[in-house]
């Protein structure tokens, strides 16, 4: 027999698990087949239920679970803003050099978003996702999840006043290190501007715009080559940054 309140209590979980993994990039992507989705809010809230779990000590009205349910979602999606945060480098990063090589013309439709992304930041962003796979990122998202239980519990009114300033800190702190994370990239891009417009000025009939998509594509890619060995370290900061963030946000939710 149940105790009275166990039913709303594992519908809390529920609630903060469906939030956290459908606003986490590579667990709630449109791609995914909606039974797996089902399967692991499913599974993650009944082991994180029996670990965290206590039934809500009184009876609640509709309203007030209504209201303790949000309550959740916010917390939950709280979470999955902080890996759409860092993400937020790599798309920055892949943004402004396609921009830059003109690929940006020749977007494609990501299926995960469902939106239109330039082929370089769909790159950068398949490779980010499965740099963090290899070095365990998905242990420390659900890592999360499950420390925010134990810090942020359910049945509680209360919500976090410093979350705001934090996502604000973060998307600054991650446009930033989008543009450090393509920063020489972006150089030589500039550099061949330069030398386009220098072409342009000393030889009039030349064509300058044909001749520029040709150049700026080919000193991309070549940048992009040239500067792969430091995409590791970037990546590897990155991560590290996901980690900080999880842990600031959880002190914020707490607090």
């Amino acid at each position: 027999m149940l105790a009275d309140g166990t039913l709303a209590a594992f519908g809390l979980f529920l609630v903060r698990t469906s939030a956290f993994v459908l606003g986490t990039p590579f667990f709630g992507s449109q791609s995914t087949f909606g039974g797996v989705k089902i399967g692991l809010i499913a599974s993650l809230a009944l082991v994180l239920f029996s670990v965290h779990g206590v039934p809500l000590p009184l009876a609640q009205a509709p309203l007030e679970f209504g209201v303790l349910a949000m309550r959740e979602i916010l917390v939950g999606l709280a979470l999955a803003f902080v890996l759409q945060a860092v993400m937020l480098a790599v798309r920055v990063g892949g943004e402004l050099i396609g921009s830059e090589m003109a690929f940006n013309m020749a977007s494609v439709v990501d299926p995960a978003s469902g939106m239109s992304t330039p082929l370089v930041t769909q790159f950068y962003e398949a490779l980010f996702l499965l740099g963090l796979l290899a070095v365990d990122g998905h242990h420390l998202l659900l890592r999360a999840l499950a420390g925010s239980f134990e810090r942020v519990p359910v049945g509680n009114m209360s919500l976090p006043e410093g979350f705001g300033a934090l996502a604000l800190r973060l998307v600054g702190d991650m446009i930033a290190a989008g543009i450090t994370f393509v920063g020489p990239i972006l150089l030589l891009l500039f550099v061949s501007s330069i030398v386009i417009a220098l072409i342009a000025r000393a030889v009039p009939h030349v064509n300058v715009l044909e001749m520029g998509f040709t150049l700026r594509i080919l000193v991309g890619l070549g940048a992009m080559l040239l500067f792969a060995p430091l995409v590791a370290p970037g990546l590897q900061h990155l991560y590290g940054l996901l980690g900080d963030g999880l842990e600031a946000a959880l002190v914020a939710l707490e607090g």
